[in-house]
């Protein structure tokens, strides 16, 4: 199958922690692999964010349940040159079986690097800003009426 992202990275988000797993395929055709496990704290992501960096990955995909995904969108999403995607848990489902943190991040580079995963829609900041403050108003406006 071919290959569409040589330098990719597949992110497994949690609460409390991200697992990325970045897939690189060398100049004679092997595929590394290197895995590590960031904090979801802002100086977690950042580190996360520079990790990415030295690996010089463009491409990235991530799976979260909820709401988890948001801030590690928020600080990878500065850096104008990575691509971002969303990925649908149910889309991307590993082999039932032994399931780890670790196996689903590589799964998910693995899916990226030959463009198998369909990006889940997320707005814009601007939009994203309007639902939250509308989320929060519908919340005030419902707590004062009773």
């Amino acid at each position: 199958m071919e290959v569409l992202h040589p330098r990719c990275a597949g992110l497994d988000v949690h609460k409390d922690t991200v697992v990325a797993a970045v897939r690189l395929v060398e100049g004679d055709g092997s595929v590394r692999r290197e895995v590590e496990t960031f904090a979801t704290t802002t100086p977690g992501l950042l580190a996360l964010s520079d990790w990415l960096e030295r690996h010089a990955c463009p491409s990235i995909a991530m799976e979260a349940t909820g709401i988890y995904w948001r801030p590690v969108w928020q600080v990878l999403a500065s850096d104008d040159g990575r691509t971002l995607i969303l990925a649908n848990a149910a889309h991307v489902k590993n082999v039932p079986g032994r399931k780890t943190d670790v196996a689903d991040a590589v799964w998910l580079s693995d899916l990226l690097a030959h463009g198998l995963i369909r990006p889940s829609f997320v707005p814009d900041a601007e939009t994203r800003a309007m639902r939250d403050l509308l989320r929060t108003r519908k919340q005030l406006v419902r707590v004062g009426g009773n």
